[in-house]
């Protein structure tokens, strides 16, 4: 499963990694990162990976997660990745927007990494 994961922190990329060690050395998960909306807009145009999954986060300098969701949403219509949100504030309004735009799901920050290992499991056997 090839999943994308687009934050402006880059101290999420040695996290991620970390904690999906094992996946990744199983060859069940390839991790990509980009470090903003328009980087994540760039790598999905590449073509590099059919990219399954979309990890983003909501606040980002420049193009924002929702603005990225939405673009997503409105260019991959033949075969969309699963989108996950992700935020620091599990705030009502942010979950609103997202799900509207078209999130398949949404995550607050600090991310509980079991719950996500647990809901890729489910994307995965149904995806």
């Amino acid at each position: 499963m090839n999943i994308l994961v687009v934050d402006d922190e880059s101290d999420i990329q040695p996290l991620f990694r970390q904690r999906f060690r094992k996946e990744i050395k199983n060859g069940d998960v390839v991790l990509d990162f980009a470090l903003s909306g328009e980087e994540a807009v760039r790598y999905l145009a590449s073509g590099e990976s059919e990219v399954v999954l979309i990890l983003s986060d909501v606040n980002m300098p420049g193009m924002s997660g929702l603005e990225l969701l939405r673009h997503i949403r409105e260019s991959h219509g033949t075969a969309p990745p699963f989108v996950m949100m992700i935020t620091a504030y599990g705030d009502e309004t942010n979950y609103q927007q997202s799900m509207r735009l078209g999130a398949n799901d949404f995550l607050t920050k600090p991310l509980d990494f079991t719950l996500l290992k647990e809901k890729l499991k489910d994307l995965d056997t149904h995806g």
